[in-house]
């Protein structure tokens, strides 16, 4: 099989390539499978990537300028963590529209060695729990809640892709989703008991004045009385 003629050269490249390495359960993908399923030629491939990393590097490069452009798809609303909630159903539905540019996005996971790609994808997150964060709408630091909830994103959008298609329960993401934004918020912290209260009431007070600090690059202070006062921030932030 190869794909319509009609389409340019390099985007049917881009599209084998996609389609090979995620089918391809960790095993090498050789320039001859990618340029036979995208019915070009070796020198059209070098032409257009210089070589077969190049075009593996342009496939996740264009994936993730997909992504970044589904993710912030929307007017902000004001209101951070609902904002949050449509990212993760941006991120859900991009899996599932795209779902072999998605696996080599994030499904080809190996031990001990952690994609670029998820960092970027985390730090997308991080930037609107910040935002979550200095209104005191959550109870664990940005960047905590912005790798659960990533986690939890990319979990759920590979079983769902995994499941066929008359299978696929949507259910589950939602009752995921709002699990871990609750998991994190501060409704958690009002939930708690009488004598935590005061303790979480700290610890969301420093959250929110920590993001601050680090979002405003107050002038304030000096740089080593800034750095010293986000480290206890940071303490009374993670403590539990």
């Amino acid at each position: 099989m190869s794909f319509d003629d009609q389409l340019p050269p390099k985007t049917r490249l881009l599209r084998a390539a996609a389609e090979l390495l995620a089918n391809s359960d960790g095993s090498p993908v050789s320039t001859r499978q990618i340029t036979k399923l995208a019915g070009v030629t070796a020198p059209t491939l070098y032409h257009h990537f210089g070589d077969k990393e190049g075009l593996f590097d342009a496939v996740v490069a264009a994936g993730f300028e997909e992504y970044v452009a589904g993710e912030r798809d929307f007017a902000p609303s004001g209101e951070p963590l609902e904002d949050v909630r449509r990212m993760w159903d941006n991120h859900v539905q991009f899996g599932l529209t795209q779902p072999h540019l998605y696996l080599v996005m994030f499904g080809n996971i190996r031990p001990e060695s952690r994609p670029a790609i998820v960092a970027d994808a985390e730090s997308l997150l991080e930037e609107m729990l910040s935002k979550a964060a200095i209104a005191g709408q959550i109870n664990v630091p940005p960047r905590e809640a912005a790798r659960s909830i990533l986690a939890a994103n990319v979990g759920v959008t590979l079983m769902l892709i995994a499941e066929p298609l008359e299978d696929r329960n949507l259910e589950l993401s939602t009752m995921t989703r709002d699990s871990m934004i609750f998991a994190v918020s501060t409704e958690t912290a009002r939930g708690a008991a009488a004598d935590d209260s005061g303790k979480s009431s700290v610890v969301v007070a420093a959250i929110a004045l920590n993001a601050a600090l680090q979002a405003s690059h107050s002038d304030q202070l000096s740089s080593s009385e800034l750095k010293l006062f986000l480290e206890w921030l940071h303490r009374i932030s993670s403590s539990s």
